[in-house]
C-alpha cells in the first residue's frame, strides 16, 4: 500500500478510486472498467504533474524523508558487484548507521560509503535511523586512507537527518570525529563523488559530502541543520518549521544556483519512491559519467581541487 504525503491528497483520492474500480472488476461483476479507469490514471498524472511542478522547500523536505524511498543498501545492491563490508573503527565498535566496503562499479574498484536509515522499526533502530555515531564516521576515515592507500576512488551516498546527538556519542567525541572525517575527505588523492540521495543534514552529512563533484538528486534535501531543529532555535517551538525550510535554501534547485552541489540528477515524476528502479538507473549514469571526467585527473590536482572548491564557497 502506497504511503501518501499530506499535499498528495488530490492524487490519493483519485488512485484510491482506481483501486475500488479494479477490486469491483476483479470481484466478478460484469461492469466494463477499463474506460474509467484510464480516464482517472490520466487525471491522477495530471495531478502528480501539477503537485510537483513548484513543491516549497518543506515540501521537498517530505519528499527526502519518504518511507518508500530507496536507501543506502538499495543503490548498493543495484550498482556495486561483489560489495564486501568493512566493520569496525579499530577503537570502539561499528557503527550501523554509516556503511562501507569495497566493490566494483562498472567494472572498477570503488569504496563505497554512506548512510543507511533501515526500513521498518526493527530495521531503523538497528540503523539508528541513519544517524552515525563517532565510530561510524573513525570507520569512514579509516574506509577513505585505505581507498587511498590503494588508489580506490570513493563514493559516498548520503541519507541522514544529522549526526546521533546522544550524550555517549558527545563522551566519545562526535564533534572531533565528524571534524577528521572533512579533514580526511580534504587530505585523500583519489577521485570522491559524493551523491546526496535523501536527507543532507548537518554536520553528518558534511562528514562525508566534501567531493570533488557532488550530485543531489532533485527532491532530496541538503542544509546546514533539520528545518524543526532551525525552528526550534530561532522560534523556541517546532510549528515554524515551514518557514525554517524556506529560508534554510535546502533544495537541491536552490544549492545548484549557490555553487554548493554540481549537478541536480532527475527523479521519475512523483519523486524517488515511484520509480526506484529508473532513479537507481539515472544516478548510475552520472556517477559513471563524473567518475570517468575526473578519473585521470593527477592526485595532487585533485586533492587541491577539492580544497578550492570548498574554500570558494566561503569566500562567496
Amino acid at each position: 500500500m502506497k504511503t501518501y504525503l499530506d499535499f498528495e491528497q488530490p492524487v490519493a483520492d483519485l488512485e484510491g478510486k482506481i483501486l475500488e474500480l479494479q477490486h469491483l472488476a476483479e470481484s466478478g461483476g460484469d461492469v466494463d472498467v477499463t474506460q474509467e479507469v484510464s480516464t482517472l490514471r490520466e487525471k491522477a498524472n495530471q495531478q502528480l504533474v501539477k503537485v510537483y511542478a513548484n513543491l516549497t522547500g518543506w515540501q521537498k523536505t517530505q519528499v527526502a524523508r519518504h518511507p518508500e524511498r530507496p536507501h543506502f543498501y538499495d543503490y548498493v545492491n543495484a550498482l556495486i558487484d561483489d560489495f564486501t563490508p568493512l566493520s569496525g573503527d579499530r577503537a570502539f565498535g561499528d557503527d550501523k548507521a554509516l556503511i562501507g566496503g569495497i566493490g566494483r562499479f562498472r567494472g572498477r574498484s570503488i569504496m563505497v560509503i554512506g548512510t543507511e536509515k533501515g526500513r521498518g522499526t526493527e530495521g531503523r533502530v538497528k540503523h539508528n535511523f541513519g544517524m552515525a555515531r563517532p565510530e561510524g564516521y573513525r570507520k569512514a576515515q579509516r574506509l577513505m586512507k585505505l581507498a587511498d592507500h590503494y588508489r580506490l576512488p570513493v563514493l559516498t551516498l548520503v541519507d541522514t537527518p544529522a549526526a546521533y546527538p546522544g550524550v555517549g556519542a558527545e563522551e566519545r567525541g562526535q564533534a572531533e570525529a565528524i571534524a577528521r572525517s572533512i579533514d580526511t575527505c580534504l587530505a585523500i588523492e583519489v577521485p570522491l563523488i559524493t551523491c546526496i540521495v535523501g536527507e543532507g543534514g548537518s554536520g553528518g552529512a558534511v562528514a562525508l559530502a566534501i567531493g570533488n563533484k557532488v550530485l543531489m538528486l532533485e527532491h532530496a534535501i541538503y542544509s546546514v541543520i533539520p528545518p524543526e531543529a532551525c525552528s526550534s532555535i530561532l522560534w523556541r517551538s517546532t510549528e515554524k518549521a515551514v518557514e525554517a525550510a524556506e529560508a534554510l535554501k535546502l533544495t537541491a534547485q536552490n544549492l545548484k544556483e549557490l555553487g554548493v552541489v554540481d549537478e541536480i540528477i532527475p527523479e521519475p515524476l512523483g519523486g524517488a519512491h515511484r520509480g526506484i528502479e529508473e532513479v537507481i538507473d539515472m544516478l548510475g549514469l552520472s556517477i559513471s559519467r563524473t567518475l570517468d571526467s575526473i578519473a585521470d585527473v593527477a592526485p595532487e590536482d585533485l586533492r587541491e581541487a577539492r580544497h578550492e572548491k570548498f574554500l570558494a564557497m566561503g569566500r562567496a
